[in-house]
């Protein structure tokens, strides 16, 4: 038997698609150990889940590989049925898919389908079967497991559905296990929990763990060597701190200077050439500018749970405020209730000196302010009408809310938010799936500013995009926000983006404010213990290999 978990020789791997054969993987070599961490990094489309999905063979009908070798244990897995092949998955080599909604079988309570994966690979009595899944949920730090496991995945959050998929893929304790952007939608002190037990497994069990990622600090924090992987093929490849202390390629350095740091500026993070193109404005005078929002001892209540309480803050006219906090602080629910997509329990909000709580969210579409309060949501990709192209999605809000905005006049208005994000015109007239990332994302801003507000609530705006991408799409934020007075509420799980991109800073615990003040002061001398612990849980690099790199990114 070979000494090798997993040995990858000479992969290829190609699609069938419309306009001819499209070459998604191209030649990549690796193995790995019993007892080790692979980190795969790279930007989307450069073929790390598509590696993945070979692995485990898991490839859509449209792809497949075209040559090469895929060995577990030096057993040939392309020799395999696919009755063997699924005997292989989940109790030997498993997988923590991107998307947990998708992943997730939404009409089975997520306990029945944790029990479903231990009955398929065990002989476990019901009782037993019950208790292991109730402990598998406690270790990926969910609490109130009971109602957990009766939950079906739409009435849980993003993050508890990516912890649900992580208990799932463990829970037949593996050999190799692929966690492909495993953390994305969780908070830095789960991120850091859900890491350390997967290294702990890695470590106790023998196990292996390949570790798909845009995030370079967590890969850097958790794995031994990292593979850089650019248009199919691994353009760097060797232990953690020879990669991140001295790249070699130009691709490598590029990916490490768009990383952010406790310590980089938005200015840091973007290549020479788009800083030409995104020059930044001369910063606003935010001290002394009119009160903007107003929020007065704020409570949200669901079913008898306190999702928010007593949340008190204001927001001043070209000045940008964070939210930061775990999963389920309240966040996301602040931001809802302010742009009035939610309504409040108790307390006042007030907007340019009106107040606008006590109008129902079902009504505020015909309010004044309506126009006045936009929001940008997470998922760039799952926040777009599929049906509507580019120019219909920018258009769409200045049709429901100017709606005598003369045709001549709304093309105009379309054109100019889209030049104002750097949405080129000639893709206006393409779809949401023509469209990168990237692209999407500032489809996302142009639409939300198209009725020129004053406040621009951001919900995790940057999470879903690669290191390089969101450097830029921070930057275009940071320039309308000192260029137009616009107003920022930015809800993030990211302290590094929120520590360069906001003024102030307001730090939730279990719905209510633990601490707020200076976003300098908050995250250089918390006062707070729960503000340190998220500070101390944010992976970030030992290494200042930060090289200028002049090579423009498309996205």
């Amino acid at each position: 038997m070979s000494e090798h978990l997993i040995s990858v020789t000479d992969l290829h791997v190609g699609f069938s698609t419309r306009r001819g054969a499209v070459k998604a993987v191209r030649g990549i070599s690796f193995e790995l150990v019993p007892g080790a961490t692979l980190g795969v990094v790279g930007e989307s489309g450069s073929g790390k889940s598509v590696t993945a999905y070979a692995i485990t063979r898991l490839l859509d009908r449209a792809g497949e590989i075209t040559s090469g070798q895929v060995s577990y244990f030096g057993r040939n897995l392309g020799s395999l049925t696919e009755a063997e092949m699924r005997r292989l998955r989940g109790s030997a080599i498993s997988m923590i898919f991107q998307n947990p909604r998708a992943a997730l079988n939404p009409i089975r309570c997520v306990g029945q389908q944790i029990a479903d994966a231990l009955n398929a690979h065990g002989r476990l009595t019901r009782a037993e079967q019950r208790e292991r899944t109730l402990q598998l949920l406690r270790d990926v730090m969910l609490t109130d497991v009971e109602r957990i496991f009766r939950s079906y995945p739409h009435e849980l959050s993003g993050g508890m559905c990516q912890r649900i998929m992580i208990a799932l893929a463990i829970a037949c304790e593996p050999k190799l296990l692929i966690a492909d952007e495993a953390t994305t939608g969780l908070d830095v002190t789960t991120q850091k929990v859900v890491m350390d037990l997967l290294s702990s497994l890695v470590a106790e069990r023998g196990m292996g763990l390949i570790l798909i990622t845009h995030d370079l600090g967590l890969a850097a924090r958790y794995c031994g060597e990292i593979a850089v992987m650019r248009e199919g093929q691994i353009v760097e490849k060797g232990a953690v701190d020879t990669i991140f202390g001295h790249p070699r390629h130009e691709y490598t350095k590029r990916l490490i200077a768009a990383s952010p740091t406790a310590d980089s500026t938005i200015e840091d993070l973007v290549p020479e050439g788009e800083a030409e193109r995104f020059a930044a404005p001369a910063p606003m005078k935010v001290s002394g500018a009119p009160l903007l929002l107003e929020v007065r001892n704020l409570s949200k209540n669901f079913s008898g749970f306190a999702a928010v309480s007593d949340v008190s803050f204001t927001l001043a006219a070209g000045e940008s405020l964070g939210l930061v906090g775990e999963s389920g602080s309240g966040k996301s629910t602040i931001s809802r209730i302010v742009t009035r997509l939610l309504d409040k329990t108790a307390g006042e909000i007030s907007f340019k000196g009106e107040s606008i709580g006590e109008v129902p969210a079902t009504r505020f579409n015909s309010h004044r302010a309506r126009r006045d309060i936009q929001i940008v949501f997470q998922d760039p990709h799952e926040s777009l009408n599929p049906r509507y192209t580019a120019f219909d999605s920018i258009a769409h809000p200045l049709r429901t809310l100017e709606k005598s905005l003369p045709r001549e006049e709304l093309n105009r208005r379309v054109r100019e938010c889209a030049d104002r994000v750097g949405f080129p015109a000639e893709l206006l007239t393409r779809f949401p799936h023509q469209l990168s990332g990237g692209q999407k994302a500032r489809i996302g801003i142009a639409r939300a500013i198209a009725t020129r507000p004053s406040l621009l609530v951001l919900d995790e705006p940057t999470a879903a995009l690669d290191v390089s991408v969101q450097a830029i799409v921070l930057r275009l934020l940071d320039n309308l926000r000192k260029e137009g007075g616009l107003a920022f509420l930015f809800v993030s799980h990211d302290l590094n983006v929120v520590r360069m991109l906001c003024d102030r800073v307001v730090v939730l615990q279990a719905g209510k404010v633990v601490e707020a003040g200076r976003a300098a002061d908050v995250f250089m001398k918390p006062t707070s213990e729960y503000t340190r612990t998220l500070l101390q849980a944010v992976p970030s690099f030992s290494f200042r290999a930060r090289a200028k790199v002049e090579s423009p990114v498309e996205i």
